[in-house]
């Protein structure tokens, strides 16, 4: 156990970021044109390992839609605000405009508006009719009272995604979301997550769950490491989901549950990191906030940004790197890695030797520090 000493009470288990580490070429190279980047996740194959994190900043139906058609999935936040508005766009307006002193108050009380059920059904309707798969998520806290609305306007994948989500939570308020026995009930694949140690991941897997988010705190709009002291190495995390992985497969026999790297993935070379420390796909959040189809003006916030009593988030302004096709498959026209991230990925394994995801994540690493 890689372990260090904290004083003479307590231990704790060095973590390594995406920063600590680098995969290292081997003897092979092979043309990029080679390599391929898609991945499956149960019926669905997609052309690329990006899922677009479920986020009012980065995710509308127009640009999940957009990312459908390039071969990625978009992920609708059902909890959003194209679920509490039929017109979003001066919600949108009036974040983009908020002053640094106003923002936390005026997110809130502007996600203060209730859900509205009918805007659900409508808004994954309009995906489905663009003819790319479908998917919605929704925090643990409400999974179960909009689970049957969204199941019953048809989703191909149902997230479940919170800053951390357990197969064994426990409240002496309220019943909690038996995550086993619901997702023994659905007809649909869900991922669910956050989640960033071996032990917790397992016990997600044995859910039934079709795939795993790993990661919580790490963000670029995320204040949850200074809010509540929560914060996961990413290489190290993703690397402990793996283990779990392995171990699973083995222990049920053959079902292969699907590793999603969450949070921390700024830039191409992070994405390399996520898949060769074990991730088979990586849900992107601020990097997608920054294409032109994104809904935020530039700006990037979570849903922990607006909790109504311990937010933990802000809005993060990010700017705009270019049209989604360009942000994902290029051209690039910078090398700071925030652009043509598909291409980037391609490219790495090549240089590495390795034709497709699955052999890319036996790359050798190195640790920088």
């Amino acid at each position: 156990m890689n372990e260090v000493e904290i004083g003479l009470t307590k231990r704790a288990i060095r973590g390594y970021s995406f920063d600590d580490v680098a995969v290292i070429p081997s003897r092979r190279t092979r043309d990029p044109e080679d390599v391929s980047v898609s991945w499956s996740i149960d019926a669905f194959t997609f052309d690329m390992p990006v899922i677009a994190a479920p986020m009012d900043s980065v995710m509308s139906p127009e640009s999940a839609i957009a990312l459908g058609k390039l071969g990625g999935l978009g992920v609708l936040n059902l909890e959003g605000l194209w679920t509490r508005y039929e017109d979003p766009t001066a919600a949108y307006d009036e974040i983009a405009a908020f002053s640094e002193d106003d923002v936390t108050a005026g997110l809130q009380r502007i996600y203060a508006e209730p859900i509205k059920e009918e805007l659900i059904t409508s808004r994954l309707q309009q995906v489905r009719d663009a003819g790319v798969p479908v998917a919605g998520a929704l925090s643990p806290q409400r999974t179960r009272e909009f689970s049957s609305t969204v199941l019953s306007a048809g989703v191909d994948l149902f997230v479940i995604r919170g800053t951390t989500v357990s197969a064994e939570h426990v409240s002496q308020n309220r019943e909690p979301l038996n995550l086993k026995q619901f997702i023994y009930d659905l007809d649909v694949p869900v991922i669910v997550g956050g989640a960033a140690t071996y032990t917790a991941a397992l016990h997600l897997m044995r859910t039934g769950a079709a795939g795993v988010l790993v990661g919580f705190g790490g963000g670029a709009a995320s204040s949850t490491r200074a809010s509540l002291g929560i914060n996961a190495p990413m290489a190290t995390a993703i690397s402990d989901v793996a283990s779990a992985r392995r171990d699973y497969l083995d222990e049920s026999g053959g079902r292969y549950v699907h590793v999603i790297a969450d949070g921390g993935l700024g830039r191409s070379g992070d994405i390399v990191a996520a898949i060769a420390t074990g991730a088979d796909a990586v849900m992107l959040g601020s990097t997608l906030a920054r294409s032109q189809e994104a809904p935020g003006r530039g700006w990037h916030w979570g849903p922990e940004a607006h909790h109504p009593t311990l937010p933990r988030g802000y809005r993060a302004h990010v700017g705009r790197d270019g049209a989604l096709e360009e942000v994902l498959l290029g051209p690039a026209h910078s090398a700071d890695g925030r652009t043509n991230l598909v291409g980037a990925l391609r490219h790495s394994m090549a240089t590495c030797g390795y034709s497709d995801l699955k052999e890319f994540q036996r790359v050798d690493l190195i640790v920088q520090r």
